[in-house]
């Protein structure tokens, strides 16, 4: 096998899994934000006076939610751009001839 051909299958296992970080993600976090706004709506229409200080909370687990979502943005990134797996390619091709 080429060099040429590991690095497409590295590069074509890299794009996978850099579209399942970043598509889970984005998915965990949608369902994460309807169920946190469908509970946020429900909790102020029974007790509208605890409205301000749910609002707060959510706001606060929202941004928590989201910055989940950007580590793995940044990580699928890091594998893109600078693919580690790429980088030992030369060292893993020597130990077969």
């Amino acid at each position: 096998m080429e060099a040429a051909s590991y690095y497409a299958h590295i590069q074509g296992m890299t794009a996978i899994a850099v579209a399942l970080l970043i598509g889970f993600g984005a998915l965990g976090t949608a369902i994460g934000l309807g169920l946190l706004g469908g509970r946020f709506l429900e909790g102020a229409a029974r007790q509208p006076e605890m409205a301000p200080m749910l609002q707060t909370k959510m706001f606060i687990i929202v941004g928590l939610l989201d910055a989940v979502t950007m580590i793995g943005v940044g990580i699928a990134l890091y594998f893109a751009f600078a693919n580690p797996f790429a980088k030992n390619l030369v060292s893993y091709i020597a130990t077969l001839s």
